[in-house]
């Protein structure tokens, strides 16, 4: 009961639309489709199971990990908000400050397509970030809706080739990395806040 009075469709929206930025659709999508192209099989149902287990076990095992490193979730949301600042500015300005191989062979469903293409580094990070600022419900609602979109991406990825340009996937890439951008530095402010409000009492 007390997760049906915590939700909330702005907080569920705005969790999601963190995640499935930084899950990068119009990004990851021509890996997706090249390595198709290879002749290499990638599971959407798969995809869609290993996602959900790693980042539901991350949004409830994170906590435990940070305390192990006497690390709080404010401290650790201030380096989400400036992994997610990078990414964004790789989106808006096409540079690469990370770099993952994606040259496998036979079944590349974990990895490289779950992790670290779809939940990398950033999503992990951005997960725990947005974890300090919505209701858990809510969050975890984002996440399935996320894991539903990399599932979809992945079963209709040559139908999204056959429909949609280059240009288009170029397109949605600049827009989400905008949205990142401001989402990156909300989160940096907000949680700088709590840690001087923290410092001064």
């Amino acid at each position: 009961m007390n997760f049906i009075a915590e939700f909330n469709l702005r907080e569920l929206l705005s969790a999601f639309v963190v995640l499935v930025a930084i899950t990068d659709v119009p990004g990851n999508l021509p890996i997706v489709l090249n390595l198709q192209n290879k002749g290499i099989h990638i599971s959407a149902r798969r995809a869609f199971l290993y996602s959900l287990v790693l980042l539901v076990f991350f949004f409830y095992a994170g906590e435990a990990f940070l305390r192990l490193f006497g690390l709080d979730i404010s401290s650790f949301a201030i380096a989400g908000a400036l992994i997610v600042f990078m990414i964004s500015i790789e989106m808006i300005l096409d540079v690469n400050f990370f770099s993952e191989g994606t040259e496998v062979s036979g079944d590349a469903t974990f990895i490289p397509v779950v992790f670290p293409l779809f939940v990398g580094a950033g999503v992990l990070t951005a997960l725990l970030s947005i974890r300090s600022q919505y209701a858990d419900i809510n969050v975890l609602l984002a996440v399935l809706l996320d894991c539903a979109t990399i599932y979809a991406t992945i079963r209709l990825s040559r139908f999204l080739k056959k429909h949609l340009s280059n240009a288009s996937i170029y397109v949605m890439k600049k827009f989400f990395g905008m949205v990142l951008l401001a989402i990156s530095v909300k989160l940096f402010i907000t949680n700088v806040a709590v840690l001087v409000h923290q410092i001064n009492v």
